[in-house]
């Protein structure tokens, strides 16, 4: 396969499964989307290999192949874009092996005691995400880093409330434990299904510190220019829309994932650009 059919690959599989931020890629220029089209087919790939298979050997295998794809020609048309992508931009191998630790992390931790642990699984499963983008663009500054940290957490945080109903058919429950304390609620109750008062509080609560965390990182719009401002707005925007989603369909959430629909997409746009 050569490197252009290896791009289309990447590109097939980011137009099969990108999900919450479907418009918002449109505006990356066209000749930075096929690279980030190779991070995105690389993440995906790792994560239903977590997520969808449970097959710890194979992230192993995967985080193999990354360690040896910028040394030996790789076969696997993934590796092989990603390659290109990285020798291109001279990106940190590291924080794409952080994003294998987060998969690698999903498979042995399904609980979580606090916020502050759970934004530590941010740092390995959204964070590089972020940072790769940015460096991409150009963007080198730590401190530009540190800004784009408090916005993909907050969009895993996000991603997090939007999907408790699906999570939870998975034994998996992404609200910490302090947090079901502090409204006395227990893991049955949450398992149960059941809503109540105390957790529509709780899931406001939630809501709350993850508006928060974006207004922290809100100051790294001034410092960049361009298509890629426009996208971290509408992916911000988006982020923001998930969270109104999850807050109006707050005694359903136990057992209904809310969407953005394609009007709610329109409207995201305009009031964006219109800005």
């Amino acid at each position: 396969m050569n490197l252009s059919a290896a791009y289309f690959y990447c590109q097939k599989i980011t137009r099969e499964h990108y999900e919450n931020f479907p418009v918002a890629s449109l505006f990356i220029p066209a000749h930075y989307r096929r690279h980030i089209a190779a991070i995105y087919a690389f993440a995906r790939t790792a994560d239903d290999f977590s997520d969808e298979m449970n097959d710890r050997q194979s992230i192993l295998d995967w985080r193999s192949r990354l360690q040896r794809c910028t040394r030996e020609k790789p076969e696997h048309p993934i590796f092989l874009a990603l390659s290109h992508t990285i020798q291109v931009f001279d990106l940190p191998l590291q924080w794409l092996d952080d994003l294998l630790t987060a998969f690698l992390m999903d498979l042995d931790c399904h609980r979580y005691q606090s916020m502050q642990e759970l934004q530590n699984y941010c740092k390995y499963s959204a964070n590089p995400v972020g940072r790769l983008v940015l460096w991409i663009f150009g963007y080198r500054q730590e401190s530009l880093m540190a800004y784009s940290d408090h916005i993909t957490t907050a969009l895993q945080l996000a991603n997090f409330w939007q999907d408790i109903s699906v999570d939870l058919k998975k034994d998996r429950l992404y609200i910490p434990k302090v947090y079901l304390e502090k409204y006395q609620l227990s893991e049955k109750d949450i398992f149960s299904q059941r809503p109540s008062d105390n957790f529509v509080l709780l899931l406001r609560d939630l809501i709350a510190d993850t508006r928060r965390l974006f207004q922290l990182g809100m100051p790294l719009l001034r410092e960049i220019q361009g298509r890629l401002r426009w996208e971290l707005q509408l992916t911000i925007a988006g982020g923001l829309g998930i969270l109104k989603k999850v807050e109006q369909y707050s005694p359903r959430i136990l057992t209904f994932r809310p969407e953005i629909s394609k009007w709610d997409w329109l409207k995201i746009i305009s009031t964006t650009l219109s800005a």
